[in-house]
Formats: structure tokens, sequence, C-alpha cells
């Protein structure tokens, strides 16, 4: 269920306009919500490995979304930041999401959401302890 939920709020109308995968909507909004990261964390947080990173990563700078540059201390190593392109994209799919949930939530009775609000709690903390775990 939690699946079919995440695989429907990732798509979003900006982000198929933008030409975006689901891999690249993840990074963009990755590096949105961190910063300016070099490229082999990002690849760990997502879980990605190095070639469909670096594609990927690829795709996202030919588009303006991404800056990639080189680590002055370390020449094997590149960093990744957003653009205000980026962000701006970013910040619209983050509404569209906002915007579904809200529709969906209305659709629901009283009583279904008071339920869902019940169990958020316990969803935040597994949230948390699965942050930075990968199988």
């Amino acid at each position: 269920m939690i699946g079919r939920l995440s695989r429907q709020l990732r798509s979003t109308a900006s982000g198929r306009e933008a030409g975006l995968t689901p891999t690249g909507t993840s990074l963009l909004l990755n590096v949105v919500r961190s910063g300016p990261m070099r490229l082999s964390d990002l690849g760990a947080s997502e879980g990605i490995n190095p070639t469909m990173l670096s594609r990927s990563v690829g795709s996202l700078v030919e588009s303006g979304l991404l800056e990639r540059s080189s680590d002055e201390g370390d020449r094997r190593a590149a960093w990744v930041k957003t653009t205000s392109a980026g962000r701006r994209l970013a910040e619209r799919m983050r509404r569209e999401r906002t915007n579904a949930v809200n529709a969906a939530l209305a659709e629901l009775s009283d009583r279904e959401r008071r339920k869902i609000e019940a169990v958020l709690p316990a969803l935040e903390a597994l949230a948390h302890e699965l942050t930075g775990r990968r199988p």
C-alpha cells in the first residue's frame, strides 16, 4: 500500500513535462532537500550504481536542473547542486503532491481521516528508523 501511494505521488505533471524519470525526480528532490552534495553521497543515499547515477545526473545537468562541479581537493570526486530552475521545478512538484494528497483526503470520511492521523506518529517513527538504511 505504501509503495503504491509512493509511486502515485512520485509522478507529477510538472515532472513529466520536464521529462523526468522516477530516478531523476528522486535525485532532484534529494539534492534540493539536502543541499550541495558529493555525487558519491547522492548515489549512496539513493542506492543506485555509479553508472545509473552518472547517466541520470547528466540528464538533469543537460536539462538545467542541476549543476555538477569538480571537487577542488579531490579531482576524482564531483559535487552537485540545484539550479534556480531545479528549485522552482521541485517546488511545483511538491505543490502538486500536496494538492493531490489534500484532494484525496477531502474524499474520505472524518472517521477515515482520524484513523490516518492516528497512525502518522508511528509512520514518522518508522521513517526515522529506516533513514540511512538500504536493503
